[in-house]
């Protein structure tokens, strides 16, 4: 039987699925998100996650017709994770973040685009507000566009 958060249509009863340590650990990571956000992404629920997309309004011709993902947040079974699509497409990002994450002395569980964490202490979040800053929507359109040829 799934979950109220993995049913969730909207971000607050996402949220509201959630257990309480991982809804306040989300919740945070998410105010941060949305306080850094670039103007032209919109906040949704996507792929089972909380999603931060560019609207097709914007920018229709996706390789599967859905919005781009620039960035998600989601409470997967073992752990937590932050995916930055905005960085995963550029690796002077990548290698920026990487280097900043390093130096906040935690340790880095990353994929290819995202940061796994179990608890809030183990996110350096001030430095997810600054990658999700760092690209701005025409920087991210031109790095899909890049990578897409």
């Amino acid at each position: 039987m799934a979950s109220r958060a993995e049913t969730a249509e909207t971000v607050e009863d996402y949220l509201s699925g959630l257990p309480d340590d991982r809804r306040v650990a989300i919740a945070e990571v998410r105010d941060t998100i949305v306080a850094n956000l670039p103007d032209g992404i919109v906040e949704t629920m996507a792929w089972g996650m909380v999603a931060y997309q560019v609207p097709l309004e914007v920018f229709p011709d996706t390789y599967n017709k859905k919005p781009l993902l620039y960035a998600a947040l989601a409470s997967q079974k073992n752990y937590m994770a932050v995916y930055l699509h905005s960085i995963y497409m550029n690796e002077g990002q990548a290698e920026w973040f990487k280097d900043a994450y390093i130096e906040t002395g935690k340790r880095l569980d990353m994929g290819k685009s995202c940061v796994r964490f179990k608890t809030i202490d183990q996110l350096p979040v001030d430095l997810i507000g600054q990658a999700i800053a760092k690209v701005t929507l025409d920087e991210f359109l031109g790095y899909y566009r890049a990578v897409k040829g």
